[in-house]
């Protein structure tokens, strides 16, 4: 009996100290970039948002002066409460566009380089600037754009309509025409690697159109949503040139409050905020994280 459990049991392997030490060297060099060109800046970031300034000098003093004037601010508030309204209906509208082109791609689609020539003429806008695709919009959305004329040419409106740009309207089209692709090729991912067995059997158990994309679809695409969701919130939580452009300087966000500070020269003040939306965009993160386990469902 003894004899038998023993062959049952797989030997160990045996440990040698020239295993552990070829893995850190393989990962010494990553390792090496991530400190120097990841941790090291956004340790000096956190640190000089201790310092102190002056209008024409800074100078290296810890203090929280720099914290005390941002949270005892009610602009700050405002701007990102505004940074918020921006990312989550620039999130509604990417996922809706970005959950039906890939929706389409993957399944109405069947050739395979059909599907893939579909994807790269997705990919065109990333072929110029971003800057260029955001100001193309100034023209077109102006007082006497092509929308505007084009409305007046139908009868539709007496006159031109003002909202139109330098509002919180032209900064989220820019907004989801800048990062809608940034939802697309990750639920896209997903959606072609859902098993159509899995669709077939929905539809055999009497399952509607709606219920297999609410029941089999959604959760089977979780992951790529998740990973949208957090390249969209990130990107634009960050941006403030399209903020700044496209509202002709008329509104703000935690983005352009950095830039403002590095304008005046005010580098603590702007390490200080920069660090608040760091850790602001991570406990975002951490949220998104907690309903999806992307590690494991991927």
């Amino acid at each position: 009996m003894s004899e038998g459990v023993s062959e049952a049991v797989a030997p160990k392997a045996a440990w040698r100290p020239g295993n552990d030490l070829t893995g850190w060297l393989q990962a010494a060099p990553l390792t090496l970039i991530l400190l120097a060109f990841l941790l090291a800046p956004i340790a000096m970031i956190v640190v000089v948002s201790f310092w102190g300034a002056t209008e024409f000098s800074i100078y290296p003093d810890f203090q929280f002066d720099n914290y005390a004037f941002l949270f005892g601010s009610e602009v700050t508030y405002r701007v990102f409460l505004a940074t918020f309204k921006y990312a989550f209906i620039t999130w509604a509208f990417t996922l809706a566009i970005g959950f039906t082109v890939a929706y389409f791609l993957a399944f109405h689609i069947r050739s395979q380089p059909i599907q893939i020539a579909l994807f790269l003429v997705c990919t065109i806008p990333f072929w110029t600037s971003n800057i260029i695709r955001m100001i193309s919009w100034i023209p077109f959305l102006g007082r006497n754009g092509i929308a505007n004329q084009t409305l007046i040419d139908w009868g539709l409106i007496d006159q031109p309509l003002e909202w139109l740009l330098y509002s919180d309207f032209s900064v989220i089209l820019a907004f989801v025409h800048l990062y809608t692709l940034f939802m697309v090729v990750p639920i896209f991912n997903t959606m072609v690697r859902i098993d159509r067995a899995l669709l077939e059997a929905a539809r055999d158990n009497g399952a509607s159109g709606l219920q297999t994309l609410v029941h089999v679809i959604l959760p089977l695409t979780k992951p790529g949503i998740m990973i949208g969701t957090i390249f969209v919130v990130t990107l634009v939580m960050g941006d403030f040139i399209t903020v700044r452009f496209m509202s002709g300087s008329q509104r703000a966000n935690v983005g352009r409050l950095i830039s403002n500070d590095i304008g005046l020269l005010q580098y603590p003040s702007a390490a200080a905020t920069a660090v608040v939306l760091l850790l602001t965009v991570l406990i975002v993160i951490g949220i998104l994280l907690r309903f999806v386990n992307i590690r494991k469902e991927l």
